[in-house]
C-alpha cells in the first residue's frame, strides 16, 4: 500500500472503516484479492514477483497493512521481501504485540517500512525505522511513506474527506470516491524525501497517474459492531483506459 486511511472506533455502525490505494509499477505482475490455495485462511492479493501481499486479511478478523518508507538514499540491496512480513504475521496465530517482539531482531534486514496490524477491537502501528510498537488509538487516522499522521498534503486532505464520509454515510461508493482524488498540491507543500520536484509531484495526489507507475488497486473495508468484515478490492486496467473491476468478498464473525 501507499496510502491508507482509515476511521477507528468513532462509528457505531462500522468501528473500523478502512480505504486504501496500492501504488506499483504497471507492468509489475499481480494477482488480485483471492484466498490462498497454501493458506486457505488468509484474504490477500500477491505479488507475483516476490511473493508477498500489501494488505492481507484472516479469516480469524485480524489484518494487516504495509507501507514502504520512502528514502531511496537508504535502500539496501538485496533487502528481503517487505511483502512476506504480512502473511508472516496472519499465519503466526500471535497478538500483534508478541508477533513484533519476535521480529523485531530481524526487523533491520528490511528496508523501510510501517506496519497496521490487528483486529476492530485492538489495532496497532510498527515502523522498523524505530522499532517501536504503538497501540492505535480511536478517531482518523492517515498512513502513507513516511510514518503514521505524518501531515503530507494528500494524507491530510484524505483524512479530512474519510471524517465527512464517517459523519454521513459509510458507503464503499463514497470511499471509492475519495480514493479517487487526482487533485495535486501547490509544489511549496510537497514533502522532500530524496526523489526529486517532478516525482513529488507524480505521487503527491491520493490516486496516482503517470506513464508506467500508479494506482492498481483499491481496497475498501468495513467491520460491523459484530465483528463481520465487508471487502472490496477495486482493480484498475489501464490498458483499458482505466477500467476497472471489483471483487465483494464478506467474512462472518
Amino acid at each position: 500500500m501507499c496510502l491508507i486511511l482509515f476511521g477507528y472506533k468513532i462509528s457505531n455502525e462500522f468501528p473500523l472503516v478502512l480505504a486504501a490505494n496500492r501504488d506499483e509499477f504497471y507492468r509489475r505482475p499481480t494477482a488480485v484479492m483471492h484466498f490462498w490455495d497454501d493458506s486457505p485462511d488468509i484474504l490477500a492479493g500477491k505479488d507475483l514477483e516476490q511473493g508477498g501481499t500489501w494488505f492481507g486479511i484472516h479469516r480469524s478478523g485480524t489484518f494487516a497493512a504495509l507501507t514502504n518508507y520512502r528514502n531511496p538514499a537508504a535502500l539496501k540491496q538485496n533487502a528481503p521481501s517487505r511483502g512476506g512480513i504480512i502473511i508472516d504475521f496472519l499465519n503466526s496465530n500471535k497478538s500483534p504485540e508478541c508477533f513484533i517482539h519476535d521480529f523485531e531482531p530481524t526487523a533491520g534486514e528490511y528496508n523501510g517500512f510501517n506496519l497496521i496490524l490487528g483486529n476492530m477491537d485492538d489495532l496497532f502501528w510498527f515502523t522498523n525505522l524505530t522499532n517501536r510498537i504503538e497501540r492505535i488509538k480511536p478517531g482518523i487516522h492517515g498512513l502513507s511513506n513516511r510514518f503514521l499522521n505524518t501531515p503530507w498534503p494528500k494524507v491530510e486532505s484524505g483524512k479530512t474527506a474519510l471524517k465527512k464520509i464517517m459523519d454521513t454515510s459509510i458507503s464503499k461508493d463514497h470511499l471509492f470516491s475519495l480514493l479517487k482524488d487526482r487533485s495535486r498540491p501547490d509544489d511549496d507543500k510537497l514533502p522532500e524525501t530524496g526523489i526529486g520536484p517532478e516525482w513529488e509531484r507524480i505521487l503527491s495526489p491520493l490516486f496516482i497517474e503517470s506513464d508506467n507507475y500508479g494506482t492498481r488497486s483499491s481496497t475498501i473495508m468495513r467491520v460491523d459492531r459484530k465483528g463481520n468484515m465487508k471487502i472490496t478490492e477495486r482493480t484498475y486496467f489501464y490498458e483499458q483506459r482505466l477500467g476497472y473491476k471489483d471483487l465483494d468478498f464478506f467474512i462472518q464473525a
